[in-house]
């Protein structure tokens, strides 16, 4: 959601920040943004593989000759960077994965519309290189390789390593599907955000298709969520669902530590641990800037993100075409007070339950049973949105398809 990404905070906002409550206020007007809901938003990204071996590494020349002029600066330094044809930038993560993020939409029509047209045309970049497009959520052929030599991928590769091999794994292993939506009106806000988070467990559940990455822990259900987890608890973990999400979320990002301090030269690493409220405390040898809490901003990896607007982070990238159907539902789930306040009691059972979405799925009874209820309304919802009812009757089949293959039942359909 570009638009709402750029869009300027409320107010006059200091080049240096002085002390603490002067950057915690400016986290809280720049993350959490209020006013009508209008706007959607859509991110795509997948593993890329060679079609004849899945297995074999990608380099990062070829991947680049197959995206050409729309290849990112940080895989080609001196490229255009041209968005696809609907306007949406393409980039590229630590290990090749390729990402597409659509300008917002008004019209939940216009963005499945836009999706679609731009992840077309990502697969006839590929298909000359003999390269696809991953269909999981976690890279179930490679291990964990960085691509990109660039220094922010360094210095988080370097921040992550002693907590284990679940930070690599989420840097060059996982690719996720982002859903987008607006905070709505500042009365409704703090229901919206309990009810994207009560969904998290249940969703996760619902589309987890990522059974292990380069052949290990192929139990789990969901293994691009667990290396999520475990990769650096304190910014990776969900955020605090409260009266005040605003106020919490600034201060958490201010008591988070600073892996990233940009520099000339290569070397990004900090000259030493701190919290950027060290930073503002004089812990380094000049104070921070906006834009230095701005970048620290995308080094938060919850699996929902205040940006402005709410970043749902917590699906996987689907099988081809499979984007459409979880998009559409969370569409409709947030697409009314009543529909909110309905999703919040069907959700309250599997509150908190990632660890469990991401091991065992919809075998969790807890989880299934929301889910059922989840997807019912959440079809019935399917009304509320600009959509013709002939598509939102194939979405509703396909929602209660897919319930009905994760949990093991038979026949599919609608009950």
């Amino acid at each position: 959601m570009t638009a709402v990404r750029n869009a300027p905070a409320e107010g006059p906002v200091p080049a240096v920040f002085r002390d603490r409550a002067e950057a915690e206020a400016y986290v809280a007007s720049v993350c959490f943004k209020h006013g009508p809901p209008r706007l959607l938003g859509v991110e795509l990204e997948w593993t890329v593989h060679h079609v004849e071996d899945p297995a074999k590494p990608l380099d990062a020349a070829t991947l680049a000759a197959a995206l050409g002029d729309h290849a990112p600066p940080t895989l080609v330094p001196d490229s255009p960077q041209r968005p696809l044809p609907s306007g949406s930038p393409l980039t590229v993560e630590p290990g090749g994965q390729v990402e597409i993020s659509t300008p917002p939409r008004a019209s939940l029509t216009d963005l499945l519309k836009t999706v679609a047209l731009d992840v077309d045309h990502v697969h006839r970049l590929l298909e000359p290189a003999g390269l696809r497009l991953g269909e999981r959520g976690a890279d179930p052929f490679r291990p964990p390789r960085r691509l990109l030599r660039v220094p922010r991928y360094a210095a988080m590769e370097a921040a992550f390593a002693p907590l284990g091999p679940e930070g690599i794994t989420m840097m060059c292993s996982t690719a996720g599907l982002q859903v987008c939506l607006d905070f709505g009106l500042l009365e409704d806000l703090p229901k919206r955000w309990a009810a994207v988070h009560a969904l998290g467990p249940v969703l996760t559940a619902l589309f987890a298709n990522s059974p292990g990455v380069g052949g290990r822990r192929t139990d789990w259900a969901g293994a691009r969520m667990r290396s999520l987890y475990a990769t650096d608890p304190v910014r990776t973990r969900p955020a605090a669902v409260c009266a005040d999400p605003a106020g919490a979320w600034a201060r958490r990002v201010l008591d988070t530590p600073v892996i990233v301090v940009r520099r000339p030269g290569p070397d990004w690493t900090p000259p030493r641990p701190l919290t950027f409220a060290d930073w503002i405390g004089g812990a380094l040898d000049r104070p921070p800037t906006r834009d230095d809490l701005d970048y620290h901003l995308t080094l938060q990896f919850p699996p929902v993100r205040p940006r402005g607007y709410v970043e749902i982070r917590y699906l996987d990238t689907p099988a081809t075409g499979g984007w459409v159907a979880p998009v559409v539902l969370l569409a409709a789930l947030f697409s009314t007070p009543e529909v909110v306040d309905a999703t919040l009691a069907a959700t309250e059972t599997a509150a908190g339950r990632w660890l469990t979405a991401a091991r065992y799925g919809l075998h969790d009874p807890v989880l299934a049973r929301a889910a059922r209820d989840v997807v019912e309304l959440g079809s019935a919802a399917l009304a509320n949105t600009d959509l013709p009812v002939g598509q939102t009757d194939e979405i509703a089949e396909e929602l209660h398809r897919t319930l009905a293959e994760k949990t093991g039942k038979t026949g599919g359909g609608r009950s």
